[in-house]
């Protein structure tokens, strides 16, 4: 299933060429392996974990494509759109939304622990109410990794 919403995510992307971006080679490995390592904070502060849902992975994917295309992170998208019209356009209606994003961290490990050493990222990590997650990553022009997730409800 994971494999399916992959390919989807990606065939998103290259479908929109202001989007097309280069992904790792083990993209799929580095997003699984960040999501057990979000949950894995989340589980020690008593929270259940987030499941991995189709429409923010989409958006995450999408947003991480972006910001690595135009070399420049952040959470306004090149369209002008913000994280919730990102989750909307996916079709994820959302009652709380949040979107950490990072650049240059290479493993799932060091973004994960760089999001939980700033205040207003590791908020959003554990944010009590939330449920659904998607975790994209993307390879800029001076090869840095862009990373992108997204939690709701």
């Amino acid at each position: 299933m994971f494999r399916f919403l992959f390919l989807l995510a990606l065939a998103f992307t290259i479908a929109n060429p202001a989007a097309a971006c280069r992904l790792p080679q083990d993209a799929q490995t580095l997003i699984q392996t960040g999501l057990t390592a979000i949950n894995a904070e989340r589980q020690a502060k008593g929270l259940g974990p987030l499941r991995q849902e189709p429409r923010l992975q989409m958006a995450a994917q999408s947003h991480a494509c972006d910001s690595a295309t135009r070399n420049r992170m952040g959470h306004d998208g090149s369209d002008g759109s913000d994280l919730a019209d990102r989750a909307t356009r996916a079709g994820y209606d959302y009652r709380e939304i949040a979107e950490n994003v990072a650049q240059g961290y290479p493993t799932p490990q060091s973004v994960t622990k760089g999001w939980m050493n700033s205040p207003g990222h590791r908020r959003n990590i554990l944010m009590r109410r939330a449920t659904d997650a998607g975790l994209g990553v993307a390879i800029g022009a001076d090869g840095d990794l862009h990373w992108v997730l997204k939690l709701g409800r």
